[in-house]
């Protein structure tokens, strides 16, 4: 069966769950939903790419739209150039996975991410279309869509983008509404350098790790021309290396060139860009959690945090809403997921958000997360204070012990977490003020997760045991 859009847009195996025929069946679904006339697109480095790009460019212009083909480069770019050519966007990536897998998220017009009825109304008319007779007629003659090339000089997968013009139904690169000139590529790199002007990172040390993925020509090119020293590992992409033993999710080799190097910090990307792990100058990992502490912590002391909130969702650790108690910052939590913050961003006019994954949300500067934009408001932030990334972020927060089980049940149960609503009641009295229980099902498996943090981590794991224990019972098949 054909995937449905998860969390973060639609996902599988490629070739084989996410097909070009999917891949096409969905352009034209996007076409017709969104009623676009215009789309631009870019991809990571996996070698399914190419194949995934042609397909849904084919579905694209069968339905009447042009495309912008963007080549490789980071998520946030092809956001950027949807915000600001007011036209939607997508994104050929599956993002932290394997490079087997291969994924495609559509960003509405201004760049945000499609709300969950038009994910909805999408997925509904794209599975028509591949249920559907094997050729349904559309638009002919000059109301054919036409395909602009403009990405950055670049070979892996299996073919060679250019930055430059093919022959045929094919435009030149149109200019930016704003007066700006140069590809996507080259504005999104000047606008992640001016969000801190006129400060640079000079005299700063950097070393990136690029995962092999989208970023590994653009955020080389971000930082190098701030002024920092930039050494840069994972950024020899095959086609099939992105992520692999690189990258947020896998930061060792970060680690040690940090400490190699003796740079002042290290950040590491994954496949697509729009997240971010750093490393401190002693090798320590700093997370999400603490980077958004940090980056909240100045932007209220500088006047620059709107309504002096942070938005995070229910994984962020207790450490983290602690600290921001102790700094009068108000906190909003929401739903796991990226596009729940954002959610929560834009209804309550608030600029900063983010995840303990390392997707941070700069919203007074872009329309959805940004690594490498993180990475610089993060180096900024070293680049004022007298004080290093470790000693910074060891006085951002406290972590407070957390606890994470994944129950693998029989079959999907949606009661579930209601009926253990009465142990969960008696874990949170004995917890008391100095922990919390989260209890989910999972949207995509049939899961149950389980976090429990407390000061004390023998507490924590205890309480965790005892609600496993109960949920199995209460799971175990008649």
């Amino acid at each position: 069966m054909a995937p449905g859009f998860g969390t973060d847009g639609v996902r599988g195996l490629a070739n084989q769950e996410l097909t070009p025929d999917v891949a096409l069946a969905l352009g034209r679904a996007a076409v017709e939903v969104l009623e676009a006339q215009r789309f631009v697109i870019g991809r990571d480095t996996r070698r399914s790419g190419p194949m995934l790009e042609a397909a849904l460019v084919a579905g694209i212009c069968a339905a009447g739209a042009d495309v912008e083909l963007l080549g490789v480069v980071p998520t946030p770019t092809v956001a950027w150039a949807s915000a600001r050519s007011a036209v939607p966007g997508a994104m050929i990536s599956a993002s932290h996975n394997p490079f087997a897998d291969n994924g495609i998220k559509l960003f509405a017009p201004g760049g945000i991410k499609l709300p969950d009825n038009t994910e909805a109304r999408i997925e509904a008319r794209y599975r028509e279309l591949l249920d559907g007779p094997p050729s349904i007629a559309g638009p002919t003659g000059a109301r054919v869509g036409t395909v602009t090339t403009v990405g950055t000089v670049t070979t892996v997968g299996t073919v060679t983008t250019v930055a430059t013009v093919t022959t045929g139904n094919v435009t030149n690169d149109t200019a930016a509404t704003d007066g700006e000139t140069g590809s996507w590529a080259d504005r999104w790199v000047a606008g992640v350098c001016a969000s801190i002007a006129p400060r640079r990172l000079d005299g700063l040390t950097v070393v990136l790790d690029c995962a092999h993925g989208a970023a590994f020509q653009l955020a080389p090119r971000v930082f190098r021309q701030l002024g920092a020293a930039v050494t840069v590992i994972g950024d020899q992409p095959d086609g099939i290396n992105i992520n692999a033993g690189y990258g947020s999710t896998d930061p060792a080799r970060l680690v040690a060139a940090v400490v190699d190097r003796g740079a002042d910090i290290g950040l590491a990307f994954d496949g697509d860009a729009d997240r971010l792990i750093a490393v401190d100058e002693t090798g320590a990992v700093v997370d999400g959690d603490r980077m958004l502490a940090i980056l909240a912590v100045d932007r209220a002391e500088r006047g620059r945090l709107a309504a002096n909130t942070v938005v995070v969702t229910v994984m962020t650790n207790l450490g983290f809403h602690l600290a921001m108690q102790r700094a009068g910052i108000s906190v909003v939590s929401t739903a796991v997921g990226d596009r729940y913050v954002l959610q929560a961003l834009d209804e309550q006019g608030l600029s900063l958000g983010g995840e303990q994954s390392g997707h941070v949300i700069c919203r007074d500067l872009a329309t959805t997360g940004d690594g490498v934009l993180t990475g610089v408001q993060l180096l900024d932030v070293v680049a004022r204070s007298p004080q290093s990334l470790s000693k910074l972020a060891a006085d951002s927060m406290t972590t407070v012990p957390q606890i994470l089980r994944n129950i693998r049940l029989p079959r999907r149960d949606d009661q579930l977490v209601e009926r253990l609503a009465a142990e969960v009641a008696a874990v949170e009295q004995v917890l008391g003020s100095d922990g919390r229980v989260l209890v989910r099902a999972s949207g995509t498996e049939p899961l149950l997760r389980i976090m429990v943090e407390h000061l004390d981590p023998r507490v924590a794991e205890l309480s965790c045991d005892r609600l496993v224990a109960a949920a199995q019972q209460l799971a175990a098949p008649d």
